[in-house]
C-alpha cells in the first residue's frame, strides 16, 4: 500500500509518504506557517520515498478536530491533489491518530481546545467507545476516573501520557486505507465553533 499523509490540524506539522521507502516529516512548531512549507514538505518526503502521485493508492489527511485554519489547509491540499491525480481519499481524525499510537487499552484521546476545554473521544484499542466531545476539564476527568487512561499529541495533558502523532498516522492509514473514499466526501470534524463565530 502506497501513499501520503498530512497532518496540519495542529501547530506541528507532519508529512508521511509511503512508497519504496517511507518517509517521515515531524517538524513539531510549524504555527501559521502551514501554508507556506506544506507542499514543499510533500514534495521533498515523496521523492525521499520515491513516490509520485500516480503511485499512490489514496492520499490521506487529519480532519480534526484541531486549529480550524490547519484543518482547512490540509483539506484543501488533498482535495486538490487527489482531483489532479484521480485518486481516493481517507479522512483520519486527530483521535484516531492517538488511538492508533497507543494501540491497545482503554484511554481518553486528548487535544488542548485552549481556556481549560479538550476535545476529547474515548476508545478501547482502536475503536471509539463513544462520540467525540467538547469537554471541560471537570468532564474530562470524569472519563478519566472511568478508567480512561488520558493521551496526547500536545503534551502531557491532564496528567496523561505524549504519544508519537508519526506513529499514529502511518498506522491508521496503514489500517484504514481500505476506507479510502472520492474526496469531495472529506469533511472537517468541528466539535465547537471558532473563536470568530462565537465573537459573533
Amino acid at each position: 500500500m502506497k501513499f501520503l499523509a498530512i497532518d496540519t490540524s495542529t501547530k506541528r506539522l507532519l508529512v508521511i509518504a509511503k512508497g519504496e521507502k517511507t518517509v517521515i516529516t515531524d517538524l513539531p512548531d510549524c504555527a501559521m506557517q502551514h501554508s507556506v512549507r506544506l507542499m514543499d514538505e510533500v514534495d521533498r518526503a515523496m521523492k525521499g520515498a520515491s513516490l509520485s502521485l500516480k503511485d499512490c493508492d489514496f492520499l490521506a489527511c487529519v480532519v480534526g478536530p484541531g486549529s480550524f485554519t490547519g484543518i482547512r489547509i490540509g483539506i484543501a491540499t488533498v482535495k486538490g491533489l487527489c482531483t489532479a491525480a484521480e485518486k481516493p481519499a481517507l479522512a483520519v481524525t486527530s483521535f484516531d491518530c492517538l488511538a492508533y499510537a497507543e494501540g491497545s487499552g482503554k484511554h481518553l484521546c486528548l487535544a488542548d481546545a485552549g481556556h481549560g476545554y479538550f476535545y476529547a473521544c474515548p476508545y478501547d484499542g482502536v475503536k471509539a467507545v463513544s462520540p467525540a466531545r467538547y469537554l471541560s476539564e471537570e468532564d474530562a476527568r470524569a472519563w478519566i476516573g472511568a478508567g480512561y487512561a488520558p493521551i496526547s499529541g500536545d503534551g502531557e495533558l491532564l496528567g496523561g501520557r505524549d504519544v508519537s502523532a508519526a506513529k499514529g498516522l502511518l498506522s491508521a492509514a496503514e489500517a484504514l486505507g481500505k476506507d479510502a473514499k472520492p474526496c469531495a466526501e472529506l469533511e472537517a470534524v468541528y466539535l465547537r465553533k471558532s473563536n470568530a463565530e462565537e465573537g459573533r
